[in-house]
């Protein structure tokens, strides 16, 4: 993935998921090690700068899971995370499976994950922005109380 391909905004948006999934899966009583690699692929995938990977190593224990406190933040976090997965044009399975149990326990049904996936997916054949992709995105799920 390039750092280039994202807005300053969109990056700190992704990294700030991260975190959270992070959080998330630490958080737990085991962890299965297929997450792990998934968790340490996003974590290279996003070139973590060296005062980053000091943070995260001076914090791994404090690292705590925050719950998006608005339905749009946890769209958004959603739609930052598939859209990472996707930038380097390798979609692993697992890194859907993760998607998917982050999307759930921010509450979303695990289709969610394979809905924003197939828009960004199909975005540039439609000929849509990521904006108006998310745009849609924010209104179906409207649409299914979400």
């Amino acid at each position: 993935m390039l750092k280039e391909e994202l807005s300053q905004n969109e990056l700190n948006s992704i990294k700030t998921s991260y975190f959270n999934i992070l959080a998330l899966f630490l958080g737990r009583d085991s962890i299965n090690s297929k997450y792990v690699g998934c968790l340490i692929k996003w974590a290279i995938q996003l070139r973590f700068s060296s005062e980053e990977l000091h943070y995260t190593e001076e914090n791994f224990r404090k690292l705590d899971f925050e719950m998006p406190s608005t339905s749009t933040d946890k769209l958004e976090a959603i739609f930052h995370l598939v859209h990472m997965i996707y930038l380097d044009n390798v979609v692993e399975d697992i890194e859907l499976e993760v998607a998917s149990l982050y999307a759930e326990h921010l509450g979303f049904e695990k289709y969610v994950v394979g809905e924003i996936f197939q828009s960004i997916a199909t975005a540039p054949y439609d000929g849509k922005t990521l904006n108006q992709v998310q745009g849609e995105i924010r209104e179906i799920l409207k649409f299914h109380n979400y």
